[in-house]
């Protein structure tokens, strides 16, 4: 009974596994030869039970199972092979292999191999001279299939490293068990007993590999896998309650009377509608359990997206969103890492992730990333799938990346999603779809974040050139100071040491005018009158530099005293009615305030009225006169000058009051002017709590002039 079970299990397991991989697997070499193994191994199985079993042709069945055991485990090998480098053997080697198992399992139908069997059960066969031959291929099967495992098992990914090591598993009870049990007893020692187990070595080699597909994803056919299980177990589970209620009802019923027409009868047919009614419940069940074991770490995809959802939509900071989402992605998808690379601006990029070590991709490898996605153009890369050879893939194992899917917009590639190795089965096409699903939202969540960081960069750009233009403004401004200092502290030295030669000139000048040193000549009155305005302008000029430089310094004062205003503009008018007549300009006064003392600095407000009057004489067109009116208004005393000259533009009034400033038309008449008459004008009439007056268009006309309070209480 035990070679009947093992062979039955032996081809049940081979029927199932292999069916499912020709049927569902990719149609690749790895598929087609695990398919012909299935196949032989099934062969062997049922040969090997006739050969113990049957009374006749004992010889020909043993044949059969030392032919089948020599091919099936060169396909071992060459699935190995498949299975260890993912290529095609080398031509030589594979060509000479194959011939040699060629030979060998012609030779096994020959008297080279066994030259009889002693009848028995198990039947005893007769070596030939050849058995060595056979059994020297077998070894060099079992080393090379085993060196194939081997080779390149520290750079596997994991789940490769548990497909191996349950072929391994799976091969070892054929590869050195079945020898052992099947040729080296039987032959050396007369001890056949076991020769009974080689179809059981068969189902745990299917076994081992079954469980690879449905743990760890070999041949891709894991779902299929899967629900086949199930499936299979619900069906035992209905039958085994078939037999149960079939017999109960057989003994309670009919007392051990079962009728061979029961198939036709009441009680079979409710048995019947029972089993069809408990199936789905029973299918449903085995689902769940099938689920918990081989999808243990099982996430729900629907969740999975509205989780990512939640997080790309938490934060716009680049950095924060490509961490929060490759956490997410792998810890879902249980990767060992998982890491985005956006480029942006053609020169810089970022990198951010869950890896422990810093990641990196060299420039040289993501341009070797960007043709080959340029090419190519797959919407996810698995390195697995990729030839052992392959340069992108040994670029990917050098940075730890079993998937990497690119982020793509349109036409643009924006960057890439990198994964390392799956803690676990390894990665499934129902992972590979996920990725795919999210892909659309990770491009729009990061182009979002990249508009932002974008308009963050820039005006981070701006504002650092905004602060260095304030710097340099400051340091301008801070020089500007420093040269209007030397220039107040030059104007200051200048005006005190060309204050008493000009005093003396001027006081010279006066003295031969007013004939003190003898009668003047007519012809050099006038030049000594010229001379003597000059030198009084200049007089009075320096006497402005002074006041400005008083000004900045913060010394400047006033010295109050009762004076009479009305006095003091008839002076000054008078004073200058020789420079009128110089330029034909004619000066009308008119003074209706009369005798009135107020509360004054008489020099600097007499500095005042003759900026005013000599302003309007110099750009007043000859022949025109210049009206000057003094008159109280309510609780004020106004003074203003009024003019038909050049006037100011009215572009350039605002500014007409600063330091130094002349306005444009003023500076083509007059070249000479220092622009500190208006300056000083403002701050002397200011400091006597009154304002200046102007009124100006251009071509036309000025009015200048000032009022004064008339109360006593004036500031000091």
């Amino acid at each position: 009974m035990l070679s009947l079970y093992s062979l039955i299990l032996s081809v049940i397991a081979c029927v199932m596994v292999g069916g499912i991989v020709l049927t569902q697997g990719k149609r690749d070499e790895k598929t087609i030869v695990y398919g012909l193994l299935t196949v032989v191994l099934i062969g062997m199985s049922v040969a090997n039970y006739l050969a113990v079993e049957a009374t006749d042709n004992q010889l020909f069945y043993v044949r059969m199972v030392m032919s089948a055991s020599t091919v099936g485990v060169y396909l071992i090998y060459v699935l190995t092979h498949y299975l260890g480098q993912g290529s095609s053997p080398y031509v030589a080697r594979s060509a000479l292999l194959f011939c040699l198992t060629i030979g060998v399992a012609v030779m096994d139908w020959s008297d080279l191999l066994f030259t009889g069997v002693i009848p028995g059960h198990p039947p005893t066969p007769i070596p030939g001279p050849a058995v060595a031959l056979y059994f020297g291929h077998f070894v060099l099967m079992i080393a090379l299939a085993i060196s194939q495992l081997l080779v390149g098992y520290t750079k596997s990914s994991s789940s490769e490293k548990q497909q191996r090591k349950l072929l391994v598993i799976g091969a070892t009870p054929i590869l050195l068990f079945a020898p052992f049990t099947s040729f080296v007893l039987p032959n050396l020692f007369g001890i056949g007993q076991f020769v009974a187990l080689t179809p059981l070595y068969a189902f745990i080699f299917v076994s081992c590999v079954g469980y690879a597909m449905v743990r760890h994803g070999l041949f891709d056919v894991r779902q299929t896998a899967v629900r086949t299980v199930a499936y299979a177990a619900s069906l035992l589970v209905l039958a085994m309650i078939y037999y149960t209620l079939a017999y109960v009802v057989s003994v309670v019923l009919l007392y051990g009377e079962v009728a061979t027409a029961v198939s036709m009868s009441p009680i079979n047919i409710a048995l019947a509608l029972i089993l069809a009614f408990i199936f789905q419940p029973i299918k449903q069940f085995f689902d769940r359990v099938t689920d918990s074991i081989f999808y243990r770490n099982r996430y729900k995809i629907d969740d999975f997206i509205t989780r990512l959802g939640g997080v790309l939509a938490t934060t716009t900071d680049l950095r924060t969103l490509l961490k929060s989402a490759a956490r997410e992605i792998g810890t879902t998808l249980k990767a060992s890492q998982a890491f985005f690379f956006v480029q942006y601006n053609h020169t810089h990029h970022m990198l951010a992730g869950t890896a422990r070590r810093s990641a990196s991709l060299p420039p040289h490898d993501v341009e070797v990333l960007n043709d080959f996605f340029a090419r190519n153009q797959p919407d996810v890369l698995v390195a697995d799938l990729l030839e052992s050879d392959h340069p992108l893939r040994r670029l990917l194992v050098s940075h730890r990346v079993a998937i990497i899917m690119p982020l793509v917009s349109g036409t643009r590639l924006v960057g890439y999603l990198c994964l390392g190795e799956q803690q676990g089965s390894g990665y499934t096409n129902r992972d590979i779809k996920t990725l795919r699903t999210v892909a659309d939202s990770l491009v729009i969540a990061i182009q979002n974040a990249l508009s932002i960081k974008e308009v963050k960069d820039i005006n981070e750009s701006l504002e650092q050139r905004v602060h260095a233009a304030i710097k340099e403004l400051q340091t301008s401004n801070a020089r500007l100071k420093r040269l209007d200092t030397t220039k107040d502290e030059f104007l200051s030295m200048a005006s005190h040491q060309l204050r008493t030669p000009l005093t003396s000139v001027k006081g010279y000048l006066s003295m031969v005018l007013e004939g003190d040193l003898g009668k003047v000549p007519k012809a050099q009155q006038q030049v000594l009158e010229e001379a003597f305005i000059s030198s009084e302008r200049m007089v009075h000029l320096i006497h402005d530099f002074l006041n400005v430089s008083r000004l900045q310094t913060g010394k400047f004062t006033l010295e109050l005293a009762d004076y009479d205003l009305s006095r003091l503009v008839r002076e000054e008018v008078k004073g200058l009615e020789r420079v009128a007549e110089t330029r034909d300009i004619r000066l009308v006064l008119k003074d209706t305030l009369g005798a009135h003392h107020m509360s004054l600095d008489n020099t600097k407000v007499r500095q005042v009225v003759m900026n005013f009057i000599d302003n309007a004489i110099y750009y007043s067109p000859a022949s025109s006169s210049i009206t000057i009116t003094l008159a109280p208004r309510k609780d004020r005393v106004v003074f203003t000058v009024k003019d038909r000259g050049i006037g100011v533009p009215e572009a350039e009034q605002a500014q007409l009051f600063g330091k130094f400033y002349r306005a444009t038309n003023a500076r083509r008449q007059r070249p000479d002017g220092t622009g500190v008459g208006l300056f000083l004008s403002k701050k002397i009439i200011t400091a006597h709590g009154g304002d200046v007056l102007f009124e100006s268009k251009e071509g036309k006309g000025s009015t200048f002039g000032f009022w004064l309070p008339l109360a006593d209480d004036k500031p000091h």
